[in-house]
């Protein structure tokens, strides 16, 4: 069994090797979701995730000749540059198996870089641990768990010391769940120093794996997700019993809740969450009553996301915002009319981004046509605006 001892002992083997990461208030965080919210800034460490902490604590307890036959790990990416990257600092070989179809382009490579041999295997992170145990077995590795391992859940409880350090009167604290290892390790170390303090973990709703697990619900069809870090199909069996001890609710959380999360820290804090990172705030902001006027604790856990899918994500949000609006508008053809369309748009403000004009379209009669604009707009109120000067112009337009 795993116990605060544990988690103060890995606190001494990687104290002076890991960052004790800032645990700030979140203001304008606070008041979008109502809570008064101070944010675990994980995301600072040098690997950009707290999966070092777990790593580097099971390194460290490593014999001269387990060191010198290397260690094996699976990961989608986290633990896999965690691995690595201390692996390679301390002198000691690494493999890395990581899911072809799920492992983000940015994390093998960062792995590589980090000195990693990295294989590519399976579709799922459950068949890359069957490659990586069945590799670590044939060159006699040390298989290094993301999640189910004593040593790694300790490493992980390192955060809620410091967070509670820097913040002891939280009354939440809010911890993404993939297989586990984060919310065990932080969960026995929470009950042990402020034994009423309310824990709750966060899964995505496409992938509730240990919600599942301790409720006893069907698991639903597992659909695409940002949220790759915590996308796990199969919750750890040590973790699944920590968490059923210690964890008072895992909430669910909707895939724009994801995507509105990782826009906000980079909007309001000037920094990256990786999807599965964001999940703490995207339970604040799914379940807003839940934290109502309480003093919440979010772990930002990893901000190693793709430059490609973060513009997606922040384009996305503009629109959901309506600071990016896409009209379609029918026209006769006839010269002029498209002018008078823009001069609309641009009367009221707005900015117009592309334009795509069709009269070639069967649909169309031969002397209509129909224009989509896009314009940006300062917020959904002057959007509004500059739909309502379209239409007093005469025109008929619809929001894609």
């Amino acid at each position: 069994m795993i116990g605060l001892a544990d988690i103060e002992a890995a606190r001494a083997r990687i104290g002076d090797q890991i960052l004790d990461t800032p645990c700030l208030e979140a203001r304008v965080l606070s008041q979008i979701t109502g809570a008064q919210v101070f944010v675990k800034f994980e995301n600072l460490q040098f690997t950009a995730s707290f999966k070092e902490r777990g790593a580097l604590n099971k390194l460290t307890t490593l014999t001269h000749s387990e060191r010198a036959r290397g260690v094996a790990a699976m990961s989608a990416g986290n633990h896999a540059q965690g691995v690595a990257f201390h692996a390679r600092r301390l002198g000691i070989p690494a493999l890395i198996v990581m899911p072809c179809a799920t492992a983000a382009l940015t994390k093998i490579e960062n792995t590589r870089a980090h000195g990693a041999e990295v294989v590519l295997f399976g579709e799922s992170l459950a068949e890359a641990l069957t490659h990586a145990t069945a590799l670590a077995d044939a060159r006699g590795m040390t298989l290094i768990h993301p999640y189910d391992d004593p040593l790694v859940i300790a490493g992980q409880g390192t955060v809620a010391l410091e967070m509670l350090a820097a913040q002891p009167d939280l009354d939440i604290v809010v911890v993404p769940i993939g297989g586990g290892g984060l919310m065990s390790g932080m969960a026995i170390a929470l009950r042990a120093l402020k034994p009423g303090i309310e824990i709750i973990g966060v899964q995505v709703a496409s992938h509730p794996a240990m919600r599942a697990a301790m409720t006893g619900e069907p698991l639903p069809e597992t659909g695409p997700t940002i949220a790759d870090g915590i996308a796990v199909k199969h919750p750890g069996k040590l973790t699944q019993a920590i968490i059923a001890e210690t964890v008072d609710e895992v909430l669910l959380v909707p895939e724009w809740a994801i995507e509105k999360a990782v826009a906000h820290f980079l909007n309001v804090e000037k920094t990256v969450a990786e999807g599965a990172g964001a999940a703490a705030l995207a339970c604040l902001l799914a379940h807003p009553a839940r934290f109502e006027g309480r003093k919440v604790g979010l772990v930002l856990s990893g901000g190693n996301i793709d430059a490609r899918l973060l513009a997606s994500v922040l384009m996305r949000e503009l629109v959901r915002e309506k600071r990016i609006v896409t009209t379609r508008i029918p026209l006769a053809d006839r010269p002029g009319l498209l002018a008078r369309v823009t001069s609309a748009i641009a009367d009221a403000g707005a900015n117009i981004i592309e334009v795509q004009h069709q009269r070639n379209w069967l649909a169309l009669s031969a002397n209509e046509a129909t224009v989509d604009v896009v314009f940006e707009a300062r917020d959904a109120a002057h959007a509004d605006d500059v739909l309502a000067t379209l239409r007093a112009r005469g025109f008929q337009p619809s929001v894609l």
